[in-house]
């Protein structure tokens, strides 16, 4: 497959869009499906947060920009804008894929089948046991480990596929160690297997990265594998969005008696398929396990941009799409539907509500006012 990697302005462009406020993944490629490049959807911004309500938008600057990517490569690590041929497909393929990540390591195992698998921190002698087996297995098999490199089941799997293949996702700033007794292994993955981020260099991790973290690990692989999980666990939180992804989640069956084991037994009573050998893991994804994904090469980096309608046009269904919306989350699909709007119209109100602050977007694809 032909190398692709936008220009560095271009990469300036988008690391200044997705750092703006109220921009995220979803308004990010809704701005570019109507500009047609970050640099346009850039100098439209400031107005569409206006007609939502906002007074006005601050922009990151290009020098603080620039100040990123040099931090970036000062940790030895490098931006991967969604579209260039080092991303990972099946992360790209996910609802409001991160449109730019941070990578340090070896970016083909990205590109490489995996599986993720995550489990309980503070986990029994006999959960950290099967975890290492499973994880040898896998790779052995030719399987990349997925995990966020959390103390417990996620530190085992990583250093049980570190000679074979493993990506960690942390939920800071690739330069940021979490927890700080996996200082030598976040440093070993990085020269032997790879560390994604999404958050900007030097952001300390907190509560409500982790989930976004989560999110990462289940993209990045055809399925998830809980070993130990309690049932408040953030491994079912990875469980959860391994199943909005459309990837295989599987459960390692423990004692009823460890509460430990709660949440997986509790996956397995919900569906999950019960997995005990990494040999039951590899037939349970069969199916999907072939050669690395690919793009077609060639062709221009910027997607032609849809019709953007005209400010009368926008203004004319404003009121309609507000009375619509409610506090309570209601799909895109079912306001395009009772709207009876064109997805640019509906994209662009929603856009300026949002840049306003005035609308939350949820999973699923649906929205809500705040």
């Amino acid at each position: 497959m032909a190398e692709r990697r936008f220009p560095r302005p271009e990469i300036i462009d988008r690391l200044r869009l997705i750092r703006t406020e109220s921009v995220g993944p979803v308004a990010f490629e809704h701005l570019l499906d109507l500009y047609g490049s970050a640099g346009a959807a850039l100098a439209a911004l400031p107005d569409l947060a206006r007609k939502g309500g906002r007074k006005s938008l601050r922009l990151p600057s290009k020098a603080e920009a620039e100040r990123e990517i040099a931090a970036v490569e000062k940790a030895g690590a490098q931006l991967i804008a969604k579209g260039e041929s080092d991303y990972p497909p099946l992360l790209a393929a996910i609802e409001a894929a991160p449109p730019l990540i941070t990578a340090k390591g070896h970016l083909h195992l990205g590109r490489q089948p995996a599986v993720a698998m995550v489990g309980a921190r503070n986990a029994s002698a006999a959960g950290q046991r099967l975890a290492r087996e499973i994880a040898g297995d896998l790779g052995r098999a030719g399987l990349v480990v997925v995990s966020g490199l959390a103390r417990g089941i996620d530190g085992v799997a990583h250093l049980a596929a570190l000679e074979t293949g493993t990506i960690a996702v942390v939920a800071g700033g690739i330069d940021v160690v979490y927890p700080p007794e996996h200082a030598a292994l976040q440093a070993r993955i990085g020269e032997a297997g790879l560390v994604i981020a999404e958050m900007p260099p030097g952001t300390q991790p907190q509560a409500r990265h982790f989930p976004r973290r989560n999110r990462l690990i289940s993209g990045l692989a055809l399925g998830v594998v809980v070993v130990e999980a309690a049932l408040k666990s953030g491994s079912l939180i990875t469980a959860r969005f391994a199943l909005e992804q459309g990837r295989e989640v599987m459960a390692v069956p423990g004692s009823p008696l460890d509460p430990r084991a709660r949440g997986a037994n509790d996956l397995i009573r919900q569906g999950a398929r019960l997995v005990e050998s990494g040999a039951e893991v590899v037939e349970a994804l069969r199916p999907m396990i072939g050669p690395p994904l690919t793009e077609p090469s060639g062709g221009d980096f910027a997607k032609p941009p849809m019709r953007r309608p005209d400010d009368a046009e926008i203004d004319r269904h404003r009121a309609r799409v507000l009375d619509l919306l409610s506090p309570v989350p209601v799909p895109v699909d079912e306001l395009l539907r009772q709207a009876e709007l064109t997805p640019p119209v509906l994209f662009t109100i929603l856009l300026e509500l949002e840049l306003a602050g005035r609308l939350l977007r949820h999973a699923g694809g649906r929205v809500s006012l705040i």
